[in-house]
């Protein structure tokens, strides 16, 4: 009963959405990552998606990608990325994947999943520079950042409840690095550390392949799991 997690699977089945800007390693991304996950992931295990999982704009066009995730080996628990056009509410996501009859991924929005060596929290983040946004229209930074902090640390009691007398981690997974280069999003440092998170799993970074899987920010060690940086190979996660 392993733990696993990759970010950033960004599945196309229907929209035509190639990522080759990102590099050579993208060619035939999907091929690679379902035959790398069948050779290591076991149906016992559990697969931590920290967003963009698929470029589907709304459910009805994420179908095909969610029978993809379906038919890997292992539970599935996916976060929201800033591509994740697709997500609404857990309640209609939950209903149209019993509808197209995919039983083996769940949701990590405001909540936590208890494992056998951890508890699973976790939240999207948000850009870690306000002029890097990007984004098609203007928005509050400020704003978003502090929704954000509030989603994780809803995530993060709930994982301390769930947790209960067990001397369990809690370990956190965003979409958006807390920190990359110069630039720190301390908010959520500051929450991680408020409940003692001594380890994060983030993506979004893509094409960079030199710079250090881990580092440590202020007692909390950040690792880049973006798929491509993993070379489209889950993986583990030791406590």
């Amino acid at each position: 009963m392993a733990l696993y997690t990759i970010a950033d699977l960004h599945l196309s089945s229907v929209t035509n959405k190639p990522m080759g800007i990102f590099g050579a390693r993208w060619t035939d991304h999907t091929e690679k990552l379902i035959t790398r996950w069948n050779a290591l992931v076991t149906p016992e295990d559990t697969v931590v998606i920290p967003g963009d999982v698929s470029w589907g704009m709304t459910l009805a066009e994420t179908a095909e990608d969610f029978r993809i995730i379906d038919s890997l080996p292992g539970q599935k628990i996916i976060g929201k990325g800033n591509h994740d056009y697709w997500w609404t509410t857990v309640a209609k996501m939950k209903k149209f994947l019993a509808d197209i009859g995919v039983t083996t991924v769940d949701f990590l929005f405001n909540n936590a999943f208890l494992q056998p060596d951890c508890v699973v929290c976790g939240s999207r983040g948000w850009y870690i520079e306000e002029k890097l946004q990007a984004t098609p229209d203007p928005t509050d930074y400020e704003k978003i950042v502090n929704r954000e902090c509030m989603r994780l640390e809803a995530s993060l009691v709930q994982g301390e409840s769930l947790r209960g007398e067990q001397e369990l981690p809690l370990v956190a997974f965003l979409h958006f690095p807390p920190v990359f280069g110069d630039f720190v999003c301390q908010p959520l440092i500051d929450v991680m550390k408020k409940y003692g998170v001594k380890q994060c799993y983030y993506g979004h970074i893509h094409g960079n392949y030199y710079v250090p899987h881990t580092m440590e920010y202020e007692g909390v060690n950040l690792s880049l799991i973006s798929a491509d940086y993993l070379n489209f190979t889950p993986q583990r996660v030791f406590i």
